[in-house]
């Protein structure tokens, strides 16, 4: 197969590094969604569903040019989710999100990957607002969202997974030191 590439930026924190999101992931993301932790995220799914996630992934990167990058310790080189940007056709507004592994949650890594994330959509992208669409009952995310200082906006009836709650990040102007403070 010639003629098409896709140019994805590799972004690194502290301790993540996040990259293009590669076939190698399936495993670990097909573990996480045949599990019912991922049922805030669309879970669960069967093998070929979460493969076809997988490759939507991607294919956003393609459509729009910016998108989920999949997530890995720069300690171990492990897998540990998809953290980024996501706006797909009829979504209420530009999306940060983040989605970890069962293994990785409680680290601060979607915290340190959305801080990154954020910056890249405010500075490289020239995002104005930002939100994030967290279910009313998915208390890990909302404590996430707090700790990027987003805060509860309103209510979404979303088309598939039902009510859900519109955070809203800082606007740039509203962030001090790139909003890393947020995560001290």
């Amino acid at each position: 197969m010639t003629g098409f590439s896709l140019h994805i930026p590799t972004v690194e924190t502290e301790r993540l590094i996040l990259r293009a999101p590669r076939e190698a992931d399936f495993e670990a993301e097909a573990a996480f969604f045949a599990s019912d932790a991922s049922r805030f995220v669309g879970g669960p799914k069967r093998p070929d569903e979460t493969w076809r996630s997988l490759a939507m992934l991607l294919g956003h990167w393609a459509l729009r040019g910016y998108g989920f990058w999949g997530v890995e310790e720069k300690a171990t080189g492990a897998y540990v989710g998809h953290v980024g940007l996501w706006f797909p056709h009829g979504w209420p507004e530009p999306e940060i999100g983040w989605t970890l592994m069962n293994d990785a949650t409680g680290k601060g890594y979607a915290t340190e990957a959305a801080l990154s994330a954020r910056a890249y959509a405010y500075d490289v992208l020239g995002w104005e607002t930002a939100i994030s669409l967290i279910d009313p009952a998915n208390t890990a995310s909302q404590a996430v969202a707090r700790r990027l200082g987003a805060a509860f906006d309103h209510t979404y009836d979303h088309p598939e997974f039902g009510t859900m709650h519109v955070w809203r990040h800082p606007a740039p102007g509203e962030l001090v030191n790139g909003g890393m403070e947020a995560y001290a």
